[in-house]
C-alpha cells in the first residue's frame, strides 16, 4: 500500500514538472521570436520570467502563452503578426 502513495505522489510530482517545463517553453520561445522579429534589445530573459510568473498565478496566461507559441511556430515574423497578433499579446506587447 505504500509503494501505491509513492507512487501516486510520484506521478502528481512529473505532471506539475512537465507542466513548469511546457509553461516555460511556451514563454521562452514567444518572447525569443519577439525580439527576432521585432526588436533586437528585447530583453527575453525579463519576458519570460515576466510570463513564467503570471503563468504560474493565472491559467489564462498559460493558455495565451500555449496558444501563441504553437500559433508562430512554423510562421513568418509577417505571418505571425498577422495572424497571432490577439494570441500573443497577452505575452510580449
Amino acid at each position: 500500500m505504500r509503494w501505491l502513495a509513492v507512487l501516486v505522489v510520484g506521478f502528481g510530482m512529473a505532471v506539475t514538472s512537465c507542466d513548469s517545463v511546457d509553461e516555460a517553453f511556451d514563454c521562452q520561445s514567444v518572447c525569443s521570436r519577439y525580439r527576432d522579429c521585432y526588436d533586437a534589445n528585447y530583453n527575453v530573459g525579463a519576458c519570460r520570467d515576466s510570463c513564467r510568473s503570471r503563468a504560474e498565478n493565472d491559467p489564462g496566461v498559460k493558455g495565451a502563452a500555449d496558444t501563441c507559441e504553437a500559433c508562430i511556430d512554423g510562421m513568418s515574423c509577417a505571418g505571425a503578426t498577422f495572424n497571432c497578433g490577439a494570441s500573443c499579446s497577452n505575452i510580449v506587447p
